[in-house]
């Protein structure tokens, strides 16, 4: 719809003979009329399917030939009939939403014009788009005191096989993987691969040792994860703990101290109960072992650890582990086992509770150490060749970051930007 100037801004002719100077004044609106619409402006665009989504929204990309500012305004409006009645979706500044401005990578969006405009439509009236429908749209432009509109454009929204958009991710999964698989073969092909010394996992034998020593059993936590807002036998550092507990029980076994691991989780009970079997069973003592070393207390946090901590006081442990996740517990457990002498190793990612295990155990692993721990104890090679292409891993992605900031700090320093161009890249990647 284009605005045509008022008749009364134009000249008007008069004769008091009737037609004589009616054709030249034809001819003169015709031109004038032409020349309004030769400078009304034009909205050149598309709609279409919005790549690399699950379906249900559409894309629309458009320019428009006049000077956009913040007062000027686009209308995106929508229908399911191409002569029906078109809904607003949305009225957005005609300075904004620019394509290039999009939030999305480099292989996405390729090399978008500088004023090319970009808006992706999800809905309509609050209700959702249906994939298969095809939908039609218009962009109306309000340009001062003028509004005018582009032409219809039409697109179907449809699900897709993959997300282009998660290309890098896609690329990295693929890349970790040959990784860690390489890396496991190496291990198995080289025994003796090289980690590097913790001394808290050295301190594993020196603890078991003792209690062989003195006679008096092991208690071993598997942490507060088990139930709590981390989740159960899913949480990452309960996994840790159960599997270094199979380290810990075969060792224990050899020696024949005895081990108790009290639970708050039923299920991470019965998971621990089976590793602890199979330590037995893997150190030659299968007769040794008893059900009993792993038992239930209480699903309540402070009320488990008022059981632990009358099990370290009556059984008086000679070295205690706590691996996992705690929370405010953490003090609590780790102040008593350090009252009653005994020696004491913890192990978690909780880092709101690392300085408290710093100040009243032995030795404490920090973090990622927790996930090397039965790594370095079992030398099992796809153990130790997962630890090693996660290190791989972490050493590209440094990488990455080295040469971002790096290339970044060029492009400040020389006002060059290309280097700019490459951080994009870098940035896309990540």
């Amino acid at each position: 719809m284009f605005d045509t100037p008022d008749p009364s801004t134009g000249p008007r002719y008069r004769s008091k003979r009737p037609g004589s100077l009616l054709l030249p004044g034809l001819v003169l609106a015709l031109l004038l009329e032409a020349g309004s619409l030769a400078a009304a402006p034009l909205l050149t665009g598309e709609a279409f399917d919005m790549p690399g989504d699950g379906g249900g929204s559409i894309g629309l990309r458009w320019q428009g030939d006049f000077e956009e500012t913040g007062e000027d305004h686009y209308q995106i409006v929508l229908s399911d009939r191409e002569q029906g009645v078109f809904q607003l979706v949305a009225t957005i500044p005609a300075d904004t939403h620019y394509e290039k401005d999009r939030t999305a990578p480099w292989w996405v969006i390729g090399t978008p014009q500088p004023r090319t405009h970009f808006f992706q439509v999800s809905t309509v009236a609050d209700s959702p788009l249906l994939d298969g429908t095809r939908y039609f749209v218009k962009i109306r432009a309000r340009v001062g005191d003028e509004q005018f509109e582009s032409a219809v454009f039409s697109a179907i929204p449809q699900p897709n096989w993959f997300q282009w958009a998660k290309l890098n991710n896609f690329l990295f999964m693929l890349a970790f993987s040959a990784g860690v698989l390489l890396s496991i073969r190496s291990a198995r092909t080289q025994p003796a691969l090289f980690l590097r010394r913790i001394p808290g996992i050295d301190a594993v034998e020196e603890a078991i040792g003792r209690a062989a020593e003195t006679g008096r059993p092991i208690l071993y936590l598997t942490g507060s994860g088990e139930l709590t807002g981390r989740g159960d036998a899913s949480n990452m550092s309960t996994i840790a703990a159960t599997v270094l507990l199979g380290e810990v029980a075969k060792r224990s076994a050899a020696s024949g101290t005895a081990i108790t691991v009290p639970h708050r989780s039923p299920i991470v009970m019965a998971i621990a109960q089976d590793m602890v079997k199979a330590a037995y069973r893997a150190a030659g003592r299968p007769d040794a072992y008893s059900d009993e070393s792993n038992f239930f207390i209480a699903a309540d946090q402070f009320a488990y650890t008022a059981a632990v901590d009358g099990i370290m006081l009556r059984e008086r442990p000679a070295a205690n582990f706590f691996i996992g996740y705690y929370y405010a517990e953490s003090l609590l457990l780790a102040e008593t086992g350090a009252a009653t002498g005994a020696m004491q190793i913890a192990g978690t990612d909780a880092e709101h509770q690392l300085p408290f295990f710093v100040a009243t155990c032995d030795y404490t692993l920090i973090g990622e150490e927790l996930y090397a721990a039965s790594a370095y104890l079992s030398r099992d090679p796809a153990l130790v060749g997962t630890l090693r292409g996660q290190d791989l891993g972490k050493g590209f992605l440094l990488l990455g970051l080295v040469a971002g900031t790096g290339l970044l700090t060029l492009g400040e320093v020389t006002g060059m930007t290309i280097w700019e161009t490459a951080v994009q890249i870098f940035h896309d990647f990540r």
